[in-house]
């Protein structure tokens, strides 16, 4: 059955208003004006992105991986572009302690096969001791290249969390950008089909219409009302967001061989 605005049907608790097809569609492409004008602004900034000036860097600093120690260069694998995580690391907690957000940015770049055929190489970097990082890859089971950057200088060390891009001529390599904050977002393609959805990222930020569901509750911050961004996800083994002694990042319960409940220890309580 269809309703027209006249007889409009009485709308539902916490919902959008409900119209017909035509009404709806008007209501669409007047949003879809904001969103092209969206997607050339985004262009516009890739632009300036490309024109970003580079930093000259040492390509031969050591960094360790699976085969020992082997020179920054080698992350390439012969190709001209780099795109590297920097994923964050806490010394000696178990695996489940580790950073909820670097793995769900892990979890989404689960191989680099298109970034390969444009030319662009792709790295996990971290600054864990690599016998503790090689166990936790494997507990992952992620394919991506991992290398330990602990106590290696910046831009190939330094500060976790973001997304850094590195351009090589021959033997010379450079700088070319790196995000901050919620720069890390492209990476994570379920950000952006949430932002589609009816209710969004459930996150208490957010813009919503009155009336709108609250972010689930939880008993902290994660996954629930006054979650500051969306990637900060942790669960128990039902699935209720917490930081208790039972959770994790949310993509580690669907690991083959994942038990319901390890103990974090006092290493794994990270905010």
């Amino acid at each position: 059955m269809t309703t027209t605005p006249s007889d409009p049907t009485p709308a539902l608790p916490g919902r959008p208003p409900i119209v017909d097809l035509a009404t709806w569609q008007a209501a669409r492409d007047e949003l879809l004006v904001r969103e092209k004008a969206h997607t050339r602004e985004g262009d516009a900034i890739a632009a300036a992105r490309r024109r970003l000036p580079m930093v000259e860097l040492d390509g031969a600093v050591e960094i360790v991986g699976p085969d020992g120690p082997v020179p920054f260069l080698d992350l390439f694998q012969g190709r001209d572009e780099l795109v590297v995580y920097k994923h964050m690391w806490y010394d000696g907690a178990p695996h489940q302690g580790q950073c909820e957000g670097c793995t769900t940015t892990a979890w989404h770049l689960k191989d680099a096969v298109y970034l390969n055929a444009r030319g662009v190489s792709f790295a996990i970097l971290t600054t864990g001791r690599w016998d503790e990082v090689a166990s936790y890859v494997e507990f992952m089971g992620y394919p991506q290249p991992w290398y330990s950057v602990r106590d290696v200088e910046a831009p190939v060390g330094g500060a976790m969390g973001h997304i850094i891009c590195f351009l090589r001529d021959g033997d010379r390599v450079f700088l070319t950008y790196s995000t901050t904050g919620r720069g890390n977002e492209p990476v994570n393609g379920s950000l952006g089909l949430l932002d589609m959805t009816p209710y969004g990222r459930r996150e208490a930020w957010e813009d919503n219409p009155e009336g709108w569901p609250e972010a689930p509750q939880a008993g902290s911050p994660v996954g629930g009302h006054g979650s500051p961004i969306c990637w900060y996800w942790r669960s128990d083994a039902d699935g209720v967001a917490t930081w208790g002694p039972t959770s994790r990042p949310v993509p580690q319960w669907t690991r083959p061989g994942a038990t319901p409940v390890e103990t974090l220890g006092r290493h794994g309580h990270h905010h």
